[in-house]
């Protein structure tokens, strides 16, 4: 069998092992849960608020916006498990066997991704049973919510994976959120971005949240409410355009700046960073 086959196969079975380790462990399965209850507290409490005189409620907004946001976040779990391993080792034991670093990221974009998507069913499912006015009921509004998964994954992860290559310690890791915070709150997720000034909508238009909320929001919302989008359409082919312009910049930089960073992993790194910890912790 080809080599990367046989690595690619085997970083398919750490993925599933990896998820199902996280879906039978405490911590992990509260972490799995946590995220998705706070937000399912903010969607009841704004179920009932109306957005101006739309007749739409917020909640009804607000569902399909979280789980573009919820998708935009695997960027941010990406960076962390690419740091944290980094930090502790596990990077360069994949580093040291043959076509370990291809198996070793196959792994995490599998765990990455099933994982995200039990934290999405865990918010929708429940979801569905607080918010009314969802179409829900076609195939067409499945598909749409597949496809702009689909291509919302394939443009944060390999960005999440260069984030994760640069930063040096999980420490570090925090001065992400600022950055994604800041996109989140201008990306219309929690208002109707129209409602924005038109300076905050031309900056929310260049980041992957923005246009993965209006992908859910066109997939699950009724076609009534697109009059609360920007040129009262759900821009599909924009939508394509923008998170495809993501996937090809991270699909090119990450081989680039994942390789680098390998070249550079040895035992004395890990060891220099062990020390560095310890020293902290002291």
């Amino acid at each position: 069998m080809n080599p990367t086959t046989t690595a690619l196969r085997a970083g398919w079975s750490r993925g599933l092992i990896e998820l199902r380790q996280s879906l039978t462990n405490a911590g992990d399965l509260l972490n799995h849960f946590l995220w998705p209850v706070l937000m399912l507290i903010v969607t009841y409490f704004v179920r009932d608020v109306s957005f101006g005189d739309t007749g739409f409620e917020l909640g009804t907004l607000v569902l399909p916006s979280i789980l573009g946001m919820n998708s935009a976040m695997a960027m941010v779990t990406m960076s962390q498990l690419l740091t944290a391993e980094r930090e502790d080792g596990t990077l360069l034991r994949a580093k040291a066997t043959p076509n370990g670093m291809a198996g070793y990221f196959t792994g995490k974009i599998v765990f990455v991704s099933f994982g995200l998507i039990v934290d999405l069913a865990i918010f929708l499912i429940p979801g569905l049973l607080i918010v009314p006015g969802l179409s829900v009921g076609s195939a067409d509004a499945w598909l749409t919510l597949i496809w702009v998964l689909a291509l919302g994954l394939v443009a944060t992860l390999p960005i999440g994976a260069v984030l994760g290559s640069i930063f040096a310690s999980t420490r570090s890791q925090g001065l992400i959120m600022l950055p994604m915070m800041a996109m989140i709150a201008t990306s219309g997720i929690f208002y109707p971005v129209t409602s924005l000034p038109d300076w905050v909508q031309w900056f929310a238009q260049i980041f992957p949240v923005y246009w993965l909320g209006l992908g859910m929001r066109s997939a699950l919302l009724p076609d009534s409410a697109v009059t609360v989008e920007i040129g009262d359409s759900w821009r599909h082919l924009e939508t394509i355009g923008v998170l495809g312009a993501w996937a090809v910049l991270g699909l090119v930089l990450a081989p680039i700046v994942l390789r680098r960073m390998a070249r550079r992993e040895s035992g004395s790194t890990v060891a220099e960073r062990r020390e560095k910890a310890l020293q902290r912790v002291g």
